[in-house]
C-alpha cells in the first residue's frame, strides 16, 4: 500500500514541478526551491536543494529529508544553507507530524520555503533596526551639543565653582591692571607752564608773555629760577 501512494505522490509532484524535479532513484528525488524574499534586493533570489527519500512504510513514516545549495550559488546576506538547514529542516517536524499517513512532500515544500523567506526577512529587519539605533544614538550625541547638560545639585554646584573661581580671577586680573597703572601713573613727563602762569608767578616779564604764550617745561622754569636767585 506505500509504494502505491509513493508513486502516485512522486506523479502529481511532476505536474506541480516539472522542471525543479529530478530523480536520484525510484524512492529519492531532488526538489529545486527558488525562494520569493519580499522586498529583496539581490540579483538573484537564493535557492534551496530539498531531496527527499521514502522509507518503505511512507506516508505512515516520514520521509527522510535533506537541505543544501546548489554548486557555486551566489552567497545571500541574509541566508545561508549550510549554517541554516538544521534550524529549517527541524521546523517541519512539526509539519510532519500533523501529516503522518498522508502524501506530504508538497506541504513540505511550501513550509520550507515560508520558513527560510521569513528568516531572511527577519534578519534583514533585525540588520535594519541595528542601523538605525546606530543613527539615532548618532543624532543624540549630536543633539547635545546644542541642548547642553541637564542641570541637577550636583551638575550646579560644579559650575557654581568654576564660575566664582572665573570670577575671583577676573578681579585679580583687573586689581593687578589697576595697580600697574597707578605706577605707571606715578612716573609722569615734566609739567609745562603757559606764558601767563610764568608772568603770574613773576617769571618772565608782561611783554614777554604778551609776544609769547607757549607752554613752557618747568624744567625751564627751574633754570630761570635758580639764574635769578
Amino acid at each position: 500500500m506505500g509504494r502505491e501512494e509513493q508513486i502516485e505522490e512522486r506523479e502529481v509532484l511532476d505536474s506541480i514541478f516539472p522542471d525543479e524535479i529530478t530523480d536520484i532513484s525510484e524512492t529519492e528525488y531532488r526538489i529545486s526551491i527558488t525562494l520569493d524574499i519580499p522586498d529583496d534586493e539581490t540579483e538573484e533570489q537564493p535557492v534551496m536543494i530539498l531531496t527527499v527519500r521514502y522509507p518503505e512504510a511512507y506516508p505512515d513514516e516520514p520521509p527522510m529529508l535533506s537541505l543544501g545549495a546548489p554548486p557555486n550559488a551566489t552567497p545571500h546576506p541574509y541566508l545561508n544553507i549550510a549554517e541554516d538547514k538544521e534550524q529549517l529542516l527541524k521546523d517541519l517536524e512539526a509539519t510532519i507530524e500533523e501529516n503522518l499517513g498522508m502524501a506530504m512532500v508538497f506541504t513540505l515544500v511550501s513550509a520550507v520555503k515560508e520558513a527560510a523567506e521569513q528568516l531572511a526577512v527577519e534578519r534583514r529587519e533585525a540588520e535594519a533596526k541595528v542601523h538605525e539605533e546606530r543613527v539615532l544614538a548618532a543624532e543624540r550625541e549630536e543633539n547635545k551639543k546644542f541642548h547642553g547638560t541637564m542641570v541637577n545639585r550636583e551638575t550646579f554646584i560644579k559650575w557654581r565653582e568654576g564660575f566664582l573661581k572665573e570670577m575671583e580671577d577676573k578681579r585679580i586680573a583687573e586689581e593687578e591692571e589697576r595697580l600697574a597703572e597707578l605706577k605707571k601713573a606715578r612716573i609722569k613727563e615734566p609739567a609745562k607752564l603757559t606764558g601767563r602762569q610764568l608772568w603770574e608767578r613773576g617769571m618772565v616779564g608782561k611783554d614777554q608773555w604778551e609776544e609769547d604764550d607757549d607752554e613752557v617745561p618747568t624744567e625751564e622754569v627751574q633754570k630761570l629760577t635758580v639764574a635769578e636767585n
